[in-house]
Order: structure tokens, then sequence, then C-alpha cells
């Protein structure tokens, strides 16, 4: 092989990096996309909480309970059963006793010493109220004593607060 055969190949290579790189800078000018101020995507979350009031964090509470079930809640109601009594006649455990605890004041039982929060919280357990509670305690009332993690599965939820309901000498209507 010659050195004119070399510089061929050479200018070949050449030539074809050049092409390469010339098309990949062409088409930056003619298909120019300026890049974004800020990288990503922005998401709003909002998330309801008692001290919250307006309209922006209402639920459809009809819509949510239709999707509970009370044999469901049963089954789900037995991660509380650790630490809550839900029999008419039964006591207070860690917690306190959850029979007849739907509308019904916060911190109304007598006998069980609730967390200052708790008992400074002048709102009843109303369908909304509880919801919001049982999906994170911690959050929903800031200072409970209450360790549960929360339901994060909006059927659960429901149907616990259906099990809850019926578990009551006086369950409510459902909105």
């Amino acid at each position: 092989m010659d050195s004119f055969e070399i510089n061929k190949i050479i200018a070949a290579v050449l030539v074809t990096v050049l092409i390469v790189f010339g098309i990949g800078k062409i088409s930056d000018i003619i298909f120019h996309v300026e890049a974004p101020k800020v990288q990503g995507y922005k998401v709003e979350v909002k998330l309801a909480s008692s001290s919250d009031s307006g309209s922006e964090n209402q639920i459809d509470i009809a819509a949510l309970l239709s999707m509970g079930d009370i044999t469901h809640g049963e089954k789900v109601f037995k991660k509380c059963a650790a630490c809550h009594s839900i029999k008419k006649d039964g006591g207070n455990k860690i917690g306190p006793k959850l029979w007849g605890v739907m509308f019904r004041p916060a911190a109304a039982i007598t006998d069980y010493k609730y967390s200052k929060a708790l008992s400074e919280y002048k709102k009843e357990w109303s369908w909304e109220e509880m919801n919001g509670f049982l999906i994170k305690p911690s959050k929903w009332i800031k200072g409970n004593k209450m360790g549960f993690a929360g339901l994060k599965k909006e059927k659960d939820r429901a149907s616990v607060i259906l099990y809850l309901n019926q578990n009551s000498d006086d369950p409510k209507e459902l909105p």
C-alpha cells in the first residue's frame, strides 16, 4: 500500500467525521430549541388538613364512602384492634375504645387520658374529619400521641369509616 492510498483513507475518515459533526451543527441551527429555564416539572399537591378551610380541600365524601365495604372495613380494622376496642362493652386499650366514635366529639371518653393536642381539638368525628385523620393521624392533629402511619388507600379508609359507623348504638345515615 503506497502513501497515496493511506492519504485517501485518512481523508475519507476525516471527511466522514466532518460530515457527522457538520450535520449535527446544521440541524441545531435549523431546529433550534430553547432550553427551559427550570429543569423538570412543578407538581403542586394540596394536602387536606384540619386547619385548612375552604372548598378547595373538600372531597366528595359520598363518592369516597361508596367505595367502602363494611366486611372489608372489619378486616382492615384489625390494624387498629391492636390499640383500640370496638366492642360496645369493650374498655380502653393503648388507645380509647371506638364504639360509637362517629359523630361524637374528639376526646370524649372520660376514662381515657388523651394527648393535649387531641384534648384541645374541639371538633367531632364527622365523615370528613375521620377520613382526614385516618390518612395520617400525626399530620391531621399535630402533637397527638397516636403512632399509626395511616391508611393511604381510599377504599381502606372508606371501609373503616363504614365499619366504625356500624359499630354504634345509633349508626348515621350515609351522605
